[in-house]
């Protein structure tokens, strides 16, 4: 009997150290991670990468007049590096100018064949006209010489005072006729000369705004600052060899630091919370220790495709509050919209909180052990969520599962232990 009792005992003795053993690698190996609930206002808040742009600028632009001159595009020959300051009529940027150089030439050779036909045409009218003249003063003449013949006619026959009066009458009407083409002549001859100085005038019209067209070619600065390349639609920057067009001939910005934004884009997912005039923060990526504050100014009403994204975004402004030095156009920024601001209310980490079937609960630390405890939850953003029932300020809860935890009874809420 005692050798069984030894033995009982000895099998115990092992049972207890071995289970000492296992829970005491439980406990070692298992950290409770816990952290406290929180009282304060809740923000839910969308968050975006932008692009620095300044709210005022000024637009260094290309000729004005290319449409007139029937130039659609020009290509950036030159252009004077981004970021550099300048002051009021400071060289910026040559255009190409080998197309309307070609059609000066035109021009210029289309103007000589009209000045020439112009001066021909000038000599035959004038020698036309000069012999019409001739041609009236001698028949003017006729027509005198044929009355004198009338008057010395009165005392010869019948017969030969007749042939005077025939006579008189066809001077009279050959003067009266020729008078009256020459009166045609000379308006036939003003409305070709007209027609030919009219011509001429058109092409030395198109001729001069060419020239001035061609002296807009070469850009200068309307005012001073500092010289940003214009953004295209795709978002490219314009450089050398970049179009200008008759619609946008905008080269590049002098922009007015004092108030700047941040262009940005909202996925169609999150646009619906976002409206004017809510608060923001900024924070520039070469300087991530600065935090800006502003609010949102526009926001558009029709979505866009953007390149490199699947889905449509809206694009966004926030105007910065602040001014400083740091900011420069097209910078990148991290933005965070506060869409919704919940007062006064209780929260903890999202990782926090678990489901079962409809029911969400954590794990409340109840000192040496934890319970499994129902909450209605609330609003939520990317790291926390709204308790509205089930806890209290000060309670803690785990932010991983313990172990056991699984199996422990759910306590419903407004009866937690």
């Amino acid at each position: 009997m005692k050798n069984k009792k030894y033995i009982l005992i000895i099998v115990l003795a092992l049972v207890v150290a071995g289970l000492w053993y296992f829970l005491r690698e439980d406990a070692h190996t298992f950290e409770a991670i816990t952290v406290p609930v929180q009282r304060g206002d809740f923000e839910i808040s969308v968050y975006t990468s932008g692009e620095l742009e300044a709210k005022n600028s000024e637009d260094i632009s290309g000729p004005s007049g290319l449409r007139l001159v029937g130039i659609w595009n020009a290509q950036i020959a030159e252009l004077i590096p981004e970021g550099s300051v300048v002051e009021e009529g400071d060289w910026v940027a040559t255009l190409d100018r080998t197309e309307i150089s070609n059609r000066i030439q035109d021009l210029e050779t289309e103007l000589e064949k009209l000045e020439t036909s112009y001066t021909q045409l000038m000599l035959d009218t004038t020698m036309e006209m000069r012999n019409a003249r001739d041609e009236l003063v001698n028949l003017q003449f006729n027509y005198e010489e044929a009355q004198i013949s009338l008057e010395q006619s009165q005392f010869e026959p019948p017969a030969t005072i007749r042939q005077a009066e025939i006579n008189l009458d066809k001077a009279e009407r050959a003067l009266k006729q020729a008078q009256e083409n020459y009166e045609l002549r000379r308006q036939q001859a003003e409305a070709r000369m007209s027609e030919v100085n009219a011509s001429l005038n058109q092409v030395q019209r198109r001729y001069q705004n060419m020239l001035e067209v061609l002296d807009d070619f070469v850009i200068h600065a309307p005012k001073s600052g500092m010289v940003i390349y214009r953004r295209n639609w795709d978002g490219s920057r314009v450089t050398v060899g970049s179009q200008i067009s008759t619609w946008d001939n905008t080269v590049a910005t002098l922009p007015d630091f004092s108030v700047m934004m941040s262009q940005t884009y909202v996925n169609e997912v999150d646009i619906s919370k976002v409206r004017r005039g809510q608060p923001a923060e900024v924070v520039v990526d070469a300087f991530p220790d600065r935090t800006f504050t502003g609010f949102v100014t526009e926001v558009a009403n029709v979505g866009e495709q953007r390149p490199n994204q699947d889905a449509r975004v809206f694009e966004v402004k926030i105007q910065i509050n602040e001014s400083d030095t740091i900011m420069r156009p097209n910078m990148t920024t991290k933005n965070t919209i506060i869409t919704h601001v919940e007062e006064d209310v209780l929260y903890i980490p999202i990782e926090g909180l678990h489901t079962l079937d409809t029911i969400n609960y954590v794990y409340l630390d109840a000192g040496i052990r934890a319970q499994r405890q129902q909450v209605v939850a609330g609003m939520r953003n990317d790291n926390e969520i709204v308790i509205r029932e089930g806890l209290g300020e000060g309670d803690r809860v785990h932010l991983t599962v313990p172990p056991g935890g699984e199996e422990l009874p759910v306590v419903e809420v407004g009866s937690k232990k």
